[in-house]
């Protein structure tokens, strides 16, 4: 090597090359480098014992298990959640359409089955626990217009609690609009409007009369949207408690309810439509009759990426026994 080498035969080769270098500085760099080599080489990490050696080996392959083990633990976890999509579970259909859909084979409501008619049929629906969440808007039985809701629920189902529990998805997702319950006010005059010092009295002012109407026509009119999770049995009542204000936990008591099937993609023109015509034909039904005050709920059993002939979604309505 050329370090191994006398620094003479160096100093003279690169002088021979190059005549503006100094041969003395030459000799004292290549030195200094002999020098750091020798120290390197002194400073090396000693030798392992035999008993040293298996003992760090013993823990290299227990950490290697380890990780192997966690790894292999989330791969059978997600292959058991991808075959509950995979592999989805059927109702019971009464004509082509509801033949097609399919759900996941999740946790659902337990209900059993009181009667079947050509068009919908009666549930009695045992008591469940929910966690919802209200939200304004203008839309809202679609997951696009509920997203902030969803996402609310999903925070919390996945771990936004108080004890960092990570639960299970169950089916289906309910929704349902409500009135706000603002209180109506009457109307007065003077409208007074204030601006720094100036006090201004304008009695029945009509532009004033009339956009302060309309203020109060749409705080009384504002639509609110209920979107709630149906939460994992296993709980009962000892559910973790949300950490966002938003999040509501609910007993569902038991209850009659008429459900009508449909697929597709869920929108508000698409509820309102089936919504009367199971109404219509609740009429006719010998046994039952659609409670009073009853607000339809829609029942949503798929991930958004399903193919819309195979979704199963659910009209509900609460209903009672008519009296003899």
């Amino acid at each position: 090597m050329l370090l191994s080498s006398k620094p003479s035969m160096i100093t003279q080769s690169l002088a021979l090359t190059n005549p503006k270098i100094n041969p003395m500085s030459i000799s004292t760099t290549t030195t200094t480098i002999k020098s750091m080599i020798n120290d390197s080489s002194s400073q090396r990490r000693p030798r392992l014992s035999a008993l040293e050696a298996r003992v760090s080996l013993v823990f290299a392959l227990a950490a290697q298990t380890s990780a192997l083990s966690q790894r292999r633990k989330f791969l059978m976890d997600l292959a058991t959640e991808t075959a509950k999509y995979v592999n989805p579970k059927r109702f019971e259909s009464r004509n082509l359409e509801e033949a097609l859909m399919a759900v996941p084979d999740l946790e659902t409501v337990e209900f059993k089955v009181l009667s079947r008619r050509d068009q919908y049929e009666i549930r009695e629906v045992e008591p469940y626990f929910i966690a919802e969440t209200t939200m304004p808007g203008k839309y809202g039985f679609d997951f696009n217009g509920a997203s902030q809701s969803f996402n609310v629920l999903a925070e919390y189902l996945f771990g936004k609690n108080t004890t960092k529990d990570r639960m299970e998805m169950t089916t289906p997702v309910f929704t349902s609009k409500t009135q706000s319950d603002g209180e109506k006010m009457e109307m007065t005059t003077p409208v007074i409007t204030r601006k720094g010092r100036v006090e201004k009295k304008d009695s029945c002012s009509r532009p004033h009369l009339m956009g302060l109407k309309a203020w109060l026509g749409l705080l009384e009119d504002e639509e609110k949207w209920q979107m709630s999770f149906v939460m994992p049995s296993k709980y009962g009542s000892n559910l973790p408690l949300p950490k966002d204000p938003s999040v509501k936990i609910k007993e569902v008591p038991k209850k009659i309810v008429a459900v009508a099937a449909f697929s597709g993609f869920v929108t508000d023109e698409e509820v309102t439509r089936r919504e009367s015509i199971l109404r219509d034909a609740l009429k006719n039904d010998p046994q039952f009759q659609v409670k009073e005050d009853a607000l339809v709920e829609v029942a949503q059993y798929n991930p958004p990426f399903t193919l819309p002939f195979t979704r199963r979604n659910e009209i509900v309505l609460e209903v009672e026994r008519k009296s003899e």
